[in-house]
């Protein structure tokens, strides 16, 4: 290949790097860490058990590596007569099994804690349609539902001409989120009116089924003020894509007033 070639390429290359840089911008390999404690509990979990996984990966490779070099026939290696060690095998029964004893247990506590609602500061009912969702605030008289908004699904149209970049979270948008305070406990409530779906939320560490004629509780406590969206988990028919999930989490003076302002609609009904 010629020196001209080679720059040419080069330059191809850099040009293909540069133009990907606003995808690569948006690539996360790893999970999210989230803004709830359970949400950092499940991450810290992933890379506790990332990180024994990788250590283990090291160790059993590197003895792999070595021992096809170290007696390999070609350095004159003679094939073992020993047909077991009960040593050995005593070791590579009882070290597995206590590695994952000592994960285990970390796993279970944080279950154990994702499933404790108890103290709960507000209650919403989720319930799961085909393809909304609907939010019943139990203590507080509020109930409406949340859907896909107009713009999003104005360019989901099959022939609508709308090109989906242009708009703004595109299938990730609703109507009316979900609005809860800052640094309470909200426990949900989650069930389904017709078929299996499942609400989530990365950022909260959060994903439950809602499933016809059952209850499933579930709790998060968001600590940072924002806007995070989710979809439903669970493949409900043809529309399932269709169906995110938003939540905004404010402060609670400013809850108060969107209560307010919520009651007052339903009133005026």
């Amino acid at each position: 290949m010629t020196t001209n070639r080679i720059r040419a390429h080069g330059a191809l290359a850099l040009i293909a790097l540069s133009a990907a840089g606003p995808a690569w911008a948006d690539f996360k390999l790893n999970m999210p860490v989230g803004v709830t404690t359970t949400s950092r509990e499940i991450y810290d979990l992933h890379m506790l058990v990332l990180g024994v996984c990788a250590l283990i990966a090291v160790v059993v490779y590197g003895a792999m590596v070595y021992a096809i070099v170290k007696f390999r026939k070609s350095a004159g290696a003679k094939p073992g007569k020993f047909t077991h060690n009960a040593t050995i095998e005593v070791i590579w029964t009882v070290v597995p099994a206590a590695i994952l004893i000592a994960l285990a247990v970390p796993a279970a506590e944080t279950l154990i804690r994702m499933n404790d609602t108890r103290d709960a500061q507000l209650t919403v009912k989720i319930t799961g349609f085909q393809w909304r969702w609907q939010y019943d605030y139990i203590d507080e008289g509020v109930k409406f539902y949340s859907v896909l908004d107009r713009e999003s699904n104005a360019a989901r149209q099959r022939g609508s001409k709308i090109d989906p970049a242009t708009v703004e979270n595109y299938l990730l948008a609703v109507d009316h989120p979900l609005v809860v305070p800052v640094n309470t406990k909200v426990r949900l409530l989650v069930t389904a009116a017709d078929v299996i779906h499942a609400w989530w939320v990365p950022a909260f560490g959060v994903k439950q089924d809602a499933i016809p004629g059952y209850i499933n509780e579930v709790w998060f406590k968001a600590d940072t003020e924002g806007t995070y969206r989710g979809q439903c988990a669970e493949l409900c028919g043809m529309d399932h894509g269709f169906m995110p999930i938003v939540v905004r989490v404010v402060p609670k003076t400013e809850y108060e007033a969107w209560l307010g302002s919520q009651r007052a609609n339903t009133e005026g009904r």
